[in-house]
């Protein structure tokens, strides 16, 4: 499982919609449907009704909870790495030139 996976997964429960997902994700609607697809192989089971429209199957509604959290655990250590990496040298004192023209 890999985190494009999750996200294309979450952006497709909440537009229904391959294109419109692959859209809001940047990504092309046939490199979606193939991350969904390998998603898919490796849960061993279909998260999606495709016909007569897009749905949650019971799989797919029972592992959205995780993959939602998941998501959501990646955003946070992201803020947190971000939080604590020092910025380089010359973008501090940048930021104090400006601060001490105000």
């Amino acid at each position: 499982m890999q985190m494009h996976q999750v996200r294309y997964f979450l952006a497709l429960c909440e537009e229904l919609n391959f294109t419109r997902a692959a859209r809001r994700c940047g990504v092309s609607q046939p490199s979606l449907t193939t991350a969904i697809s390998a998603l898919e192989r490796d849960l061993d089971g279909a998260l999606f009704h495709r016909k007569p429209s897009i749905a949650l199957t019971g799989l797919g509604r029972m592992v959205r909870p995780y993959l939602d959290e998941i998501a959501r655990n990646a955003d946070h250590a992201r803020a947190v790495a971000r939080a604590l990496t020092p910025r380089p040298v010359a973008d501090r004192s940048a930021h104090q030139a400006v601060g001490s023209s105000a």
